[in-house]
Formats: structure tokens, C-alpha cells, sequence
């Protein structure tokens, strides 16, 4: 059975708390495109950066430019392909990973204080929903 009321207010309430979330940034020179691969590179470590255009869903051309920022920034580094001459490998730096785990650390502390606003019974139905939001994005 298809229910749109449900499906529009619950597209709209992640739409809005991930802007929320991504507000509460460490550094407003990293773009959340950058912010983006950052993170990715941290969850699924060095990549080709074709590989990391592709988790992004950006052309290659502007990954390119992406991983040059970050690199200015001292967050990525690339090393040679290690089979393949053609290619790099992009991972995050020392400096990267700090910069990342702060950034999770805000977002965290922000999350922290809202749910700590919100009553017992409604932390348990957020903590339920979380499973299942998880589960409809393929995330078991």
C-alpha cells in the first residue's frame, strides 16, 4: 500500500535534518563536496580517484579538482597505483583523519543535544527508526 503523505513528510524531515547536520561544520573552507570525499575516503579508505568520483556521483574531471583542494589542504595525499601506472591512490593524511573525526564529533555533540531535548519514549521511536531507515537504505 502506497502512503505519499507519509513518503513526502519523511523524504522532507531527512532532507532537513541532514542540512541540519551538515551545517555544523569545523571549517567553512572545506566545501561539502570536499567535506563528501573526505568522508568517503574515510569510510572506505584509499581509492583510485575514478573510484571516488564514482561513490560521489561526480564526473572524474571534477574529483580531480576536489582532491587537489584537499590536497592544499594537507587532508589527502596520492601514491602511485600499485599495479597500475596510469592510476593514484587518494588517502586521507594524519591530518585528514583529525579533520574528520572532529567534524563527526560536532555533528555528534549537535545530534547529542537534541535528542537529549526529546523525551525517553521519543528517543526510543527515533532509535527504532533509525534501524529501519537504515534497512530501507541497504545498509543491514
Amino acid at each position: 500500500m502506497r502512503e505519499p503523505a507519509l513518503a513526502s513528510r519523511l523524504r522532507l524531515a531527512v532532507v532537513r535534518l541532514n542540512r541540519k547536520l551538515r551545517a555544523q561544520r569545523t571549517d567553512e573552507n572545506v566545501s561539502l563536496t570536499q567535506l563528501a570525499a573526505l568522508s568517503t575516503l574515510h569510510k572506505c579508505g584509499p581509492l583510485t580517484p575514478g573510484k571516488l568520483a564514482a561513490k560521489e556521483g561526480v564526473q572524474p574531471p571534477s574529483m580531480t579538482r576536489v582532491i587537489a583542494a584537499l590536497e592544499d589542504f594537507g587532508y589527502v595525499e596520492r601514491s602511485p597505483h600499485p599495479t597500475d601506472g596510469r592510476q593514484s591512490i587518494v588517502a586521507l593524511t594524519e591530518r585528514g583523519r583529525a579533520f574528520v573525526g572532529e567534524t563527526i564529533s560536532v555533528r555528534e555533540a549537535w545530534l547529542d543535544r537534541k535528542l537529549a531535548e526529546l523525551s525517553g519514549d521519543e528517543r526510543e521511536v527515533l532509535a527504532r527508526a533509525a534501524e529501519i531507515i537504515d534497512r530501507m537504505a541497504g545498509n543491514e
